[in-house]
């Protein structure tokens, strides 16, 4: 089939974008975002030590980077509708189990299907979708998708918050399973309908075209550095997420001063999405990647050596793990082209959701162990690292092109 004909067969991206990021506001905020909201309540309620009420997040994390990899190739075998179906039941039952949940072992477990859900059904799933319909152009449908996703706690934590206010923390629970039933599980039903289709072939008018696409199997160490930089770049933003307010308290504001700077964060995330989104089409991903590690090594490190514009540091940072969004869902389809993109994406995924279910209790005990000021030094020192190995990436992917141009390489 020509692509000119598998294109016309491709559903409209006006249709499922909206309706894939009205899916990723609802799951981001329901699971990710829940315990920001309802962990100390439950804690309180039933007594519960809030540390296993917060590692609730963290098994659903870890079961989602195990299941990532089965997720990818799944899409790629079925396409995405019918793996986040999958996730709109999964999560409406971990919902469930939790609202239900008599004792901590329930509860736990409840996240544990919360987890197969969140692995099924969060960007992964939704970017790997994507690119399994759109292909190579499947780059700005991405980086617009991940401007709806920037509103998730925006929306949730109100939301969760208004109905811990008028139901409980289980009435709660029990609210985002009937959300995921009547709101999710039918835009999965209706928007994603039809066949099954692919368009590897068809790109998008970029100069990022001039780029090679390269053999995963050929460049395995590229693909390996690509992993590490994207599983740094995920412990980076769990930590700093979880202990934001906590280092801005060390440096002695008070809790509505602290409150008020991290807000900076959200917006700055979603201004660098909108900009790279009226820009994507004139550059390659590489230099998203390239922005997105340098804007938040500067941001932690303005932030460690304590300059007094604190607003200059979490701008900074947020507009990086913004970017970071994006980078780590177009650079592979950039790279590695749109064939196994899927796949791809499931492998990437697992090491870095596992690290970020793990980083909140390493970030606990280096606070213990060396104080807030310590874990921000060691994180920003992790970010330096983080840029040194995003420029490995940038060099081992210039002379694999000079290589396929035919060119000498020193």
């Amino acid at each position: 089939m020509s692509p000119e004909k598998t294109a016309t067969n491709i559903p409209p991206s006006r249709l499922i974008v909206p309706a894939l990021g009205i899916t990723q506001i609802l799951a981001w905020g329901s699971s990710f975002y829940l315990p920001a909201v309802l962990a100390k309540p439950i804690a309180e309620d039933m007594g519960w030590p809030l540390t296993w009420v917060v590692a609730g997040l963290s098994l659903g994390l870890l079961i989602a980077g195990l299941i990532s990899p089965l997720v990818g190739r799944r899409i790629q075998e079925l396409g995405g509708r019918p793996v986040l179906i999958a996730s709109a039941i999964l999560l409406a039952a971990g919902f469930t189990v939790l609202a239900l949940a008599p004792n901590l072992p329930v509860f736990i477990a409840g996240w544990a299907i919360m987890g197969l859900g969140m692995g099924a059904g969060l960007y992964i799933a939704a970017f790997s979708t994507l690119g399994r319909i759109y292909g190579l152009a499947a780059r700005q449908h991405i980086t617009t998708l991940t401007l709806f996703g920037g509103f998730a706690s925006t929306i949730c934590w109100p939301l969760s918050a208004f109905f811990l206010s008028e139901l409980g923390w289980r009435g709660t629970c029990g609210a985002y399973a009937a959300l995921q039933i009547l709101v999710a599980l039918p835009i999965y039903l209706i928007a994603l309908k039809g066949p099954v289709v692919s368009a590897p072939s068809v790109a998008e008018p970029s100069t990022s075209d001039t780029w090679v696409q390269l053999d995963i199997t050929r460049h395995r160490g590229l693909f390996l550095l690509l992993t590490a930089c994207i599983m740094i770049a995920s412990m980076l933003s769990s930590v700093i997420s979880v202990y934001l307010l906590t280092l801005l308290r060390s440096r002695g504001l008070t809790l509505v001063s602290a409150v008020a700077l991290g807000a900076l964060v959200g917006p700055s995330q979603v201004g660098a999405r909108f900009l790279e989104m009226l820009v994507s089409r004139y550059h390659h991903p590489i230099w998203t990647k390239i922005a997105s590690v340098c804007l938040v090594a500067i941001g932690l490190l303005l932030l460690w050596i304590d300059i007094p514009l604190v607003s200059i540091c979490l701008v900074c940072y947020g507009a990086g793990i913004g970017l970071e969004s994006i980078a780590r869902a177009t650079l592979p389809l950039a790279l590695f082209g749109a064939a196994d993109y899927a796949p791809i994406m499931g492998r990437l995924a697992r090491p870095s959701l596992i690290a970020q279910a793990a980083t909140p209790t390493i970030g606990a005990l280096l606070i213990q162990s060396m104080g807030p000021e310590g874990m921000l030094g060691a994180a920003t020192l992790l970010s330096l690292l983080n840029v040194a190995l995003v420029g490995a990436v940038f060099l081992r992917v210039g002379a694999a092109r000079r290589q396929a141009a035919g060119l000498s390489i020193a």
